[in-house]
């Protein structure tokens, strides 16, 4: 398939109109309806609907591969103009808000860093696009477990920090005076549903190997102080690394003692990293 006519099919899904689409693209809307049309000659079925716009029945599953395989594409473009390119000076790194702790903050440069924050999901993509010359993703798993991450190029992980994890209560909930806390026993309790904030609903679902795990409040966004916040004002329980957890105005912060499970956070970055990446992958790397 040709990947110009596979954007264009995913960006009038998107968008849900070829004129949308167009001028979004720039292009015009005779040549993006070619583009749809050839897209569909050349498999042999109808893709989109037109009135109103919307995938048909194979269009749904195509774009179930579009996605990665544009990614892959964009990945393996920016793999080689970084290989080819002068290294950039400085260094932006990418993380989820609970993977910046003390020891990944203390291996940072002085000067000369960008940290962008964003959701857990769209870490590797930046990697690997260069939007971010290295990632720093958290999230729960067994001891010494890899976490579990999309496969959108060759990326290069290495484990750099552990840490037990803890339930946030609000400062007058009955379970406060607990030494700890099993997470079965919490599967019908209401919970804050942060999945970029906090260590996300599915990740507690399948560590316990089921389990309601209902939300009570959604929070998208990836402020720690919102989250706890929230926390603090009886909007719902969150799992959070220890260091995290700790000394939060209005909660109390209670180990998890079952299953065995920690916070985990894993460094990502692409072959070759520049200088700045580089020095921050020899300190982080070795720290497990």
């Amino acid at each position: 398939m040709d990947p110009h006519l596979l954007r264009t099919f995913v960006t009038v899904a998107r968008l849900a109109s070829f004129s949308e689409a167009a001028r979004e693209l720039g292009y015009t809307q005779s040549a993006v309806s070619q583009h749809i049309a050839a897209l569909e000659l050349d498999l042999g079925a109808p893709l989109l609907t037109r009135r109103p716009v919307a995938p048909t029945a194979a269009g749904e599953r195509l774009l179930e591969h579009a996605g990665p395989l544009l990614l892959r594409l964009e990945a393996a473009r920016a793999d080689v103009v970084r290989m080819a390119a002068a290294p950039a000076p400085g260094l932006t790194l990418a993380a989820t808000p609970t993977a910046l702790g003390p020891a990944v903050l203390a291996a940072l440069p002085a000067a000369g860093v960008t940290v962008r924050v964003l959701a857990r999901e769209e870490i590797p993509a930046a990697v690997a696009t260069g939007g971010a010359d290295l990632g720093l993703v958290a999230g729960l798993a067994a001891p010494s477990d890899p976490l579990r991450l999309p496969d959108v190029a060759p990326l290069t992980t290495h484990g750099v920090a552990e840490e037990p994890v803890s339930v946030l209560l609000p400062a007058g909930h009955p379970l406060v005076g607990r030494p700890g806390l099993r997470l079965g026993d919490l599967a019908d309790a209401c919970w804050l549903d942060a999945p970029d904030a906090a260590l996300p609903l599915d990740q507690l679902r399948a560590a316990n190997g089921g389990g309601a795990f209902r939300p009570a409040l959604r929070y998208e966004g990836t402020d720690l102080h919102t989250l706890t916040a929230l926390a603090a004002a009886g909007h719902g329980l969150t799992l959070l690394p220890r260091s995290a957890a700790g000394a939060v105005p209005g909660t109390v912060a209670v180990p998890l003692t079952a299953p065995r499970v920690v916070h985990r956070t894993e460094l990502l970055h692409g072959a070759g990293p520049g200088a700045a990446a580089g020095d921050v992958v020899r300190k982080l790397a070795g720290g497990m």
